[in-house]
């Protein structure tokens, strides 16, 4: 027996559009609030490689895991980037975990983002967001020590993160609830 087509679940629109076919909203959503991408990063002059670093950009709140002043940033931070499905496709220093990344190669989003979860704090309690990670602001430091906080977990998921069974906030699987 086939299913009806107009009775089927749809799938979500990160499943069934191209990044370019997504509304404002929908492409905005695909952030995950892990705050990695607004690390500071430093290339090497020879050999053009990326290092992450602990340090945040100025207008990062190491907390909430966002920018204080998303709308004006570009202004405030000329050499910040503005995601756009051209630029993700090209970005090799966005995170493996990036919404934006792993839709470009589609792959499916992680238990842990908001729009699989429903609730914005998975992505901290997944240990993947920045969250208690940040050593300071860009502006807090002298651009000399910068080298000293070069960092490779930004690269890299914590345990069970990749995991696609929703886990609890202790990190153990949840059990079924008995009726």
């Amino acid at each position: 027996m086939t299913a009806d087509l107009a009775t089927a679940p749809q799938l979500p629109f990160w499943k069934r559009k191209s990044l370019e076919d997504m509304s404002a909203g929908e492409w905005e959503s695909l952030c995950d609030g892990c705050g990695r991408c607004c690390l500071v990063k430093l290339q090497d002059e020879d050999t053009e490689a990326i290092a992450y670093t602990d340090i945040g950009c100025q207008l990062l709140d190491d907390f909430g895991c966002r920018c204080r002043d998303y709308p004006n940033r570009q202004a405030q931070v000329p050499d910040c980037v503005r995601l756009t499905p051209e630029v993700v496709r090209t970005l090799e220093w966005l995170p493996p975990s990036c919404g934006y990344r792993l839709v470009a190669e589609g792959r499916d989003l992680y238990w842990w983002h908001h729009l699989v979860s429903g609730d914005r704090e998975t992505v901290h309690a997944a240990g993947v967001s920045v969250r208690g990670r940040v050593a300071a602001l860009e502006d807090e430091l002298p651009l000399e020590d910068f080298v000293d906080h070069m960092v490779r977990w930004p690269l890299r998921l914590p345990k069970g993160a990749a995991s696609r069974q929703r886990k609890g906030e202790a990190g153990r699987p949840r059990r079924p609830a008995r009726g």
